[in-house]
C-alpha cells in the first residue's frame, strides 16, 4: 500500500503525486535540435507542451557528460552531493583510471529509491546498461518496482529487474546498441509500463547516438525527433505528467576539412614538462566510445610532485581552443563537484574544440565520414526543460526568479505542475 506522505530526498520535499510522473532524459538533446524541429513542424506534441505547459532553458551539470547528469537528475542534486563527477576518473588510492558507473560510488539516495521505499511503484528504463545499477540503486524491486536497460532487455528477470519477457511486452526486437532504436525502445517501454502497471514515478533515459552522429536538420535527426514526439504524445494521452530534460548538449568539433579539432593535451604537457609528470584523464570515456572516440570538452590533469599546478594551468590556458582552466578547489566550487574526486587541474575546451590525450589513445575509425560531434564543456551545458502542464504560482515565480538546473525536473514535475 502506498504511503501518501511527503518524502524528503537530498533536502527537497516531494509530495505523492495524484497522477503518474514520467521524466525523460533526452541524452545529447541540444537546444539546436529542438529549435530545428519546432521551426519545421516536426514535433507537434512537444510544441503543444511548450505552449500550454512550461518551457525554459536549464543549466546542466559540468562536466556535461552522461553519468554525472543522469545521477544529478534522479537525486535532484549536484555531484558534490551524490559523488558522481564523470564517466571515468582516477582513483586516488590506486592511481588507476576506473569507470565511474558503480552504484557503490554514489553518496546520496535517489528520488526513485525513496518513493519506491515508501510504497510507490517506480520504473527506471535506460538505454545503456552502464547506468542501470546507479539509477536503480536502493529501489524496492521485491516490492514491485522495475529497473532495466534496452541494451540488455532480453536478459531481464524478476529478481534483478522486477520484470521479465520485456521484448514481448514492448513488442520490439532487441535494438542494436549503436542505433536510434536503443532510445525508441526505452520510450515505447515507458508507454507499455504506464498502460500495464501504471507506475507512479517513471524515469526514461535515452542515448545520444543520433546527436553524436547527425547534426540538426539531417534526415536521421529529423526522423528521430519525429519518433520521439509521437511516443511522448502517447504518454501525454495516457494522463501522465511528462517532463522532458537533457543531460547535455552536443556540438560539432571539426576543422574546415572535416577532421576532428582536437587539443592533444597529454602530448603537449609531455613536451612542455616531460613524460610522467602529468596524467590526463578524459572523463567522457566509457564502453560506448565508438561515436566519440573518448574525445570530450572537459578533462582532468593529475600532476606529480615535480610539476606545479600553476605551471600546468598557465601552459594549458595558452593553448588554442581552450576556454577555461581551473585548479581543483575552484572547479569544485564553481561546478559543485566532489573535491576528493577532482583532478589537480581542470581544462575545458571551447564550443568548437575537444580535448584528447594522445592520438594513439583514441580510436576514431568508427566516425567514418561523419564529423566529430561531442560534449562535456560549458558550450554543451544548456538544455531544454519542458513540462506538459502549466506550473502553479509558487513554481512559476521560482522559475522566473532563479536559474533552472536540469536536476530540478523531478521537483517541478512532481510539486510544480498544476
Amino acid at each position: 500500500m502506498t504511503c501518501e506522505k511527503d518524502i524528503s530526498v537530498n533536502g527537497v520535499r516531494y509530495r505523492f503525486p495524484a497522477r503518474p510522473i514520467v521524466v525523460i532524459c533526452n541524452d545529447g538533446g541540444d537546444p539546436a535540435y529542438l529549435e530545428y524541429a519546432l521551426d519545421n513542424g516536426i514535433v507537434p506534441n512537444i510544441a503543444r507542451f511548450m505552449k500550454s505547459g512550461f518551457a525554459a532553458t536549464a543549466q546542466a551539470v559540468i562536466p556535461s557528460f552522461t553519468c554525472p547528469n543522469n545521477v544529478s537528475i534522479v537525486t535532484g542534486s549536484p555531484p558534490a552531493v551524490h559523488g558522481i563527477s564523470g564517466n571515468f576518473y582516477l582513483e586516488p588510492e590506486t592511481k588507476k583510471a576506473v569507470v565511474m558507473t558503480g552504484p557503490e560510488l554514489m553518496r546520496a539516495p535517489t528520488i526513485l529509491a525513496e518513493f519506491s521505499r515508501n510504497g510507490a511503484k517506480v520504473a527506471s528504463v535506460t538505454a545503456k546498461d552502464k547506468l542501470r545499477q546507479q539509477l536503480g540503486k536502493g529501489m524496492n524491486i521485491e516490492g514491485g518496482s522495475i529497473n532495466f536497460s534496452s541494451e540488455k532487455a532480453d536478459t531481464c528477470n524478476r529478481r534483478e529487474h522486477g520484470i521479465e519477457n520485456v521484448l514481448e511486452l514492448v513488442g520490439l526486437p532487441l535494438p542494436d546498441m549503436y542505433s536510434a532504436d536503443l532510445s525508441l525502445f526505452v520510450l515505447q517501454a515507458g508507454v507499455k509500463l504506464i498502460e500495464k502497471d501504471r507506475p507512479l514515478i517513471t524515469y526514461l533515459s535515452l542515448t545520444d547516438y543520433i546527436q553524436h552522429k547527425y547534426a540538426p536538420g539531417e534526415p536521421e535527426a529529423i526522423h528521430y525527433y519525429r519518433d520521439i514526439d509521437a511516443i511522448v504524445g502517447e504518454l501525454d494521452r495516457l494522463g501522465a505528467v511528462v517532463g522532458l530534460i537533457a543531460d547535455h548538449g552536443m556540438r560539432d568539433k571539426s576543422n574546415s576539412d572535416g577532421s576532428p579539432k582536437v587539443v592533444w593535451l597529454q602530448d603537449a604537457l609531455d613536451r612542455a614538462f616531460g613524460k610522467g609528470t602529468t596524467t590526463v584523464i578524459c572523463p567522457i570515456t566509457d564502453y560506448f566510445a565508438a561515436h566519440h572516440g573518448s574525445l570530450g570538452s572537459f578533462v582532468r590533469v593529475y600532476c606529480t610532485d615535480s610539476t606545479t599546478r600553476a605551471a600546468v594551468m598557465r601552459f594549458a590556458a595558452g593553448l588554442p581552443g581552450i576556454e577555461a582552466v581551473y585548479d581543483k578547489e575552484t572547479a569544485s566550487r564553481l561546478f559543485e563537484l566532489p573535491i576528493d574526486r577532482e583532478g589537480d587541474v581542470v581544462v575545458i575546451s571551447d564550443g568548437e574544440t575537444c580535448i584528447g590525450t594522445t592520438p594513439a589513445a583514441h580510436d576514431l575509425s568508427a566516425l567514418g565520414d561523419h564529423p566529430l560531434r561531442t560534449h562535456g564543456g560549458l558550450a554543451e551545458s544548456y538544455v531544454p526543460f519542458i513540462l506538459n502542464g502549466p506550473l502553479n504560482d509558487a513554481y512559476a515565480k521560482r522559475a522566473a526568479a532563479s536559474t533552472l538546473r536540469n536536476f530540478h525536473i523531478f521537483d517541478f514535475a512532481i510539486n510544480g505542475v498544476m
